[in-house]
């Protein structure tokens, strides 16, 4: 009871716990280096931008490594969460991502092309890390009933979009008007300041998160040597491919991980179906869960095109000049958290208008709109593609429109899909389940990037086609869900009868 007692009396940050400082600016900081680095990533690959030359990579290359990068990025958070849950516990995990995230971004300042794909192992590996145990901390520094925790996951939600805007601002801007490998090294700079600072005033966080779960000490060390045992193979294999001993194709590598991806996500599906002996209700539940993670990896391998084809859009085909001014390509990317603070309590008053009249829709028809409001974005692009033909550049408008649309589907889609993984999950296999989720994002990151380098192959006569398919499967997606939610609310009100 005092435990409780001591966390509900702990105000000092806006009325939350003084912790949730410490893993604000955390969090902060480290969305600025990955919105930063992001931002410059397809464009420092490829040609580059006028009076600042790029490495002169292949846009399908250069696609297909950013589709690996952001894959390995949201795959590598589940192995991140369990080694957290089992070995370092949450804080040291955070602490330790962080500062390999750090290590990644100054190598990615190195001008050495052999330092170029380190870094960037760094960075996902320390992401993988970091991202899915810094939120577990939050909702550690409250008590099961503290009426404060919805509100403080809000105002941490609010720290990735200040992070991200600060980063595309300072980085985008340092990368392409100065030199790429500053805007990789103000990424750095950035992250240093985020450790820095959680080094400086971990304390406030008190326990939360500060030890594994309790498990006999030899399944501990038997995990530690485990995972050793990989960190020593998979820097095996990257220091012998800087060293020339062995190279692949990019491209090749993105179809194999999509497939190893595909892969495991069908194992567990048809394990939990068939095998993992659930009851009639749960396997419907399973098969609705099914249907949200293909709708959601084809949202996010929509979505990611914004750092892959449409910023080699922007660069080729959008003027970005205002006046005497000439805007960074990156900075149209700004646009998307800008409209997430603009209109994510829009969004979360609307959901409680319609849930008052009984209006509110089910979790699938929110799915559906999610991935609709997708599709007619990419309708908008395929005009301004049709435009930048006849003549070119075309106005910025069009990649407004296109980002407003594609932040309100990401605002409808995005919390209803957790919040169905959580909800509908089988109770005994919620943890795995929400790795699941995180592999929705990973495969729709792999995905942009092999749609991205499909699309950019040939300039605006093969964006057309890309951008087409992506409207037709986010629509037949979101027709199977609209028809599945009238299944869903009868399931709904049957049981609500029962009761």
């Amino acid at each position: 009871m005092s435990t409780v007692r001591e966390k509900s009396e702990d105000t000092y940050f806006f009325g939350h716990p003084k912790g949730l400082m410490t893993l604000f600016f955390t969090e902060m900081w480290e969305r600025m280096s990955y919105y930063g680095m992001r931002g410059l990533l397809v464009l420092y690959m490829t040609i580059g931008v006028a009076g600042n030359p790029g490495m002169d990579w292949s846009n399908i290359q250069a696609n297909a490594i950013y589709g690996i990068y952001a894959g390995m990025v949201y795959f590598l958070a589940v192995p991140g969460g369990w080694i957290a849950d089992n070995i370092l516990g949450y804080q040291r995990s955070v602490l330790i991502g962080a500062i390999i995230i750090t290590l990644g971004h100054f190598t990615l300042a190195i001008p050495l092309e052999q330092t170029f794909i380190l870094g960037l192992v760094f960075v996902a590996l320390g992401t993988g890390l970091l991202k899915p145990n810094i939120s577990s901390i939050v909702g550690q520094l409250y008590s099961q009933n503290d009426s404060r925790r919805d509100s403080g996951f809000t105002i941490f939600y609010m720290s990735i979009n200040i992070g991200s805007m600060l980063g595309f601002a300072v980085c985008g801007w340092l990368g392409e008007k100065v030199g790429w490998h500053l805007g990789f090294g103000a990424a750095g700079i950035g992250m240093l300041l985020g450790v820095t600072q959680f080094i400086l005033f971990r304390h406030q966080l008190g326990d939360a998160g500060k030890y594994p779960n309790k498990i006999n000490e030899q399944t501990r060390r038997n995990y530690i040597s485990g995972v050793g045992l990989v960190i020593f193979i998979v820097t095996f294999i990257v220091v012998s491919g800087m060293a020339g001993l062995w190279s692949i194709d990019p491209v090749y590598f993105a179809e194999r991980f999509r497939d190893f991806l595909v892969i495991i996500s069908v194992i567990y599906f048809i394990y939990l179906l068939f095998f993992a002996g659930l009851n009639t209700d749960e396997k419907r539940n399973v098969l609705m869960l099914l249907l949200l993670f293909i709708g959601a990896a084809a949202f996010w391998s929509g979505f990611d095109q914004s750092a892959g084809s449409l910023t080699i859009f922007t660069r080729d085909y959008v003027s970005l000049t205002f006046g005497s001014f000439i805007a960074p390509v990156s900075w149209t990317q700004f646009l998307n958290p800008l409209f997430v603070v603009m209109f994510a309590p829009f969004f979360a008053y609307l959901w409680v208008f319609l849930g008052k009249r009984n209006l509110d829709p089910n979790m699938p028809v929110k799915f559906a709109i999610g991935l609709i409001l997708m599709a007619i974005g990419f309708i908008v692009m395929i005009f301004a593609v049709k435009f930048a033909l006849v003549s070119s550049p075309v106005g910025v408008q069009w990649l407004l429109l296109t980002y407003l649309l594609h932040t309100f589907g990401e605002l409808t889609l995005s919390p209803v899909g957790l919040s169905a993984f959580s909800k509908y999950s089988p109770k005994k296999y919620l943890g795995q389940m929400m790795g699941i989720w995180f592999l929705a994002s990973s495969l729709g990151g792999v995905l942009a990037g092999l749609l991205g380098g499909e699309a950019t192959q040939s300039g605006l006569q093969s964006m057309t086609p890309v951008f087409t398919n992506l409207v037709y499967y986010c629509l037949a997606i979101a027709g199977i869900l609209i028809g599945l939610s009238f299944f869903i609310k009868g399931v709904s009100e049957e049981k609500e009868d029962q009761k």
